[in-house]
């Protein structure tokens, strides 16, 4: 396997468009690196221009420590699985998964034996005679990575391929492939929207919003020390609420005044926010920081109203306001909500995460 580097690399559709913006990646040998991000964020162009079905405006992107910028696709010595699997219908599985070394003169002994391994490591071998009309889309789905696997590449990319999965059969492939990682020890970059898909996969996470890298770090680094606004509120499920208030002097104490309750905060947290005191600041909570009380508490109590109820079985999923806010609380299934009922929280203040108004990132 090999490295996986891009030094400033930057893509322009025209004139004004930026789809990656100095982008500066390194992809460890056996690592397994998720980009992520919403729609547009340049995740994909950033995978294809690895891959080298895009061209790059400037910068420099190595692999195993040789400089590719002007190699071409099939030279690079790596392999992609396609969000759309890109199987050829009219060949069988067997040859779908053997077309790669057929083009590349290999031995039929080697074809065989390699696809025979590849089948026997994805549990598709009684699949080999068949022909993609006939699979499952989970089916088609390991068929595209053994058609990678086969090929022995210096890396594996992967573009978003489970997006066209059901969410039971997108848990099953997700463990499936982390599984693979492990067991082939491969260099892996892998692209999703799916931040749930990142956490639970990721060695490493590339977090990028409008072609700017926003964070990168491993999946409980960007959860519980997100850079910035974004970050806070794309990593995680139910997401972080995030809340505008004024910090105040009261009595000698820091305090977050959102208007219809007040947080005294204590120690670090408190030294911190000593210089924003009068101005407004961003706070997020995440849902699991939210610990509900039955009767209203005296010191840094949020009231509420419940507006909407998702039980899951383990837990409880609410969407309760405040006269400014709306927010999300996951609770025990122990408790019993009502539509309209007043619910009342006590926040965990050494986990909240404060953000400047002005550039949303984190206050130190």
């Amino acid at each position: 396997m090999a490295t996986v580097e891009l030094k400033n690399v930057c893509k322009f559709f025209g004139h004004d468009v930026k789809a990656v913006d100095n982008a500066n990646v390194t992809i460890n040998d056996k690592e397994f690196v998720v980009l992520v991000g919403p729609s547009g964020c340049g995740k994909t162009t950033t995978l294809r221009m690895v891959a080298g079905l895009e061209d790059i405006s400037s910068g420099e992107i190595y692999i195993d420590g040789d400089l590719v910028n002007d190699i071409s696709p099939k030279d690079r010595d790596i392999a992609m699985v396609f969000q759309n699997y890109a199987l050829y219908p009219h060949m069988t599985v067997f040859d779908n998964m053997a077309f790669g070394l057929k083009i590349r003169k290999y031995p039929k002994q080697e074809i065989q034996t390699r696809v025979n391994e590849a089948a026997q490591i994805l549990h598709i071998e009684e699949l080999l005679d068949r022909k993609p009309k006939a699979l499952s889309g989970g089916q088609r789905q390991r068929v595209a990575v053994g058609r990678a696997i086969v090929r022995k590449p210096k890396a594996f990319l992967f573009d978003e391929p489970l997006s066209n999965l059901d969410a039971k059969l997108r848990v099953q492939m997700r463990a499936e492939i982390s599984a693979l990682h492990t067991r082939l020890q491969a260099t892996m970059l892998y692209v999703t929207h799916d931040q749930v898909e990142a956490m639970t996969m990721g060695d490493k996470i590339v977090v990028l919003k409008d072609g700017l890298i926003q964070q990168i770090g491993t999946p409980l680094e960007l959860y519980n020390k997100p850079k910035n606004r974004f970050v806070a509120a794309f990593i995680g499920s139910p997401p972080m609420n995030i809340m505008s208030a004024k910090i105040i002097e009261k009595q000698g104490k820091i305090v977050v005044d959102e208007g219809d309750f007040q947080i005294t905060m204590e120690g670090k947290t408190a030294d911190k926010l000593k210089s924003y005191v009068d101005k407004e600041v961003l706070f997020g909570v995440r849902p699991e920081d939210l610990a509900y009380t039955p009767s209203p508490q005296k010191d840094n109590n949020i009231k509420t109203h419940v507006e909407v109820i998702e039980p899951l079985g383990a837990e409880i999923h609410l969407y309760v306001s405040t006269q400014s806010h709306q927010l999300i609380v996951r609770v025990a299934p122990r408790y019993e909500f009502h539509v309209g009922d007043e619910a009342n929280f006590i926040p965990d203040i050494e986990k909240l995460k404060f953000f400047d108004l002005d550039t949303e990132e984190v206050i130190q």
